[in-house]
């Protein structure tokens, strides 16, 4: 088991930036891609980024491609999601997962996920 814990969200005005964490305990942290997806009221979950377990590897959303930017601490066991120009569109509960490939992330495809950190961006 892997037990996720995101932090980091609030109120931002468009155009602003915020930062998310997520802390990662239980099993080998390193052992396992990275990635954050979000779900915003009345839609589907929404793939974000994904980083590889070596963080060599990077893959985002056309969404938030060149916005956002992921990467991983795995002394810390700590996954960033660092947000910036952000939109009203981003608003949304996003969620920190581990995963065994970066493609199956980016397919919808976690092992593990945390209970979300709302980001909520005014116009």
């Amino acid at each position: 088991q892997v037990q996720l814990v995101e932090s980091g969200g609030g109120l931002v005005q468009a155009g602003g930036s915020l930062r998310l964490s997520c802390a990662a305990s239980g099993r080998t942290f390193s052992n396992y891609a990275m990635g954050w997806f979000r779900q915003a009221p009345g839609k589907e979950r929404e793939f974000v980024a994904a980083i590889s377990w070596s963080a060599g590897n990077t893959y985002y959303a056309d969404s938030v491609k060149g916005r956002f930017t992921i990467s991983r601490d795995n002394a810390k066991n700590t996954v960033y999601l660092q947000m910036n120009s952000l939109k009203p569109e981003d608003t949304a509960v996003y969620y920190c997962a581990a995963g065994i490939t970066i493609a199956r992330m980016s397919n919808g495809l976690y092992e593990y996920w945390g209970q979300g950190t709302q980001v909520t961006v005014s116009s």
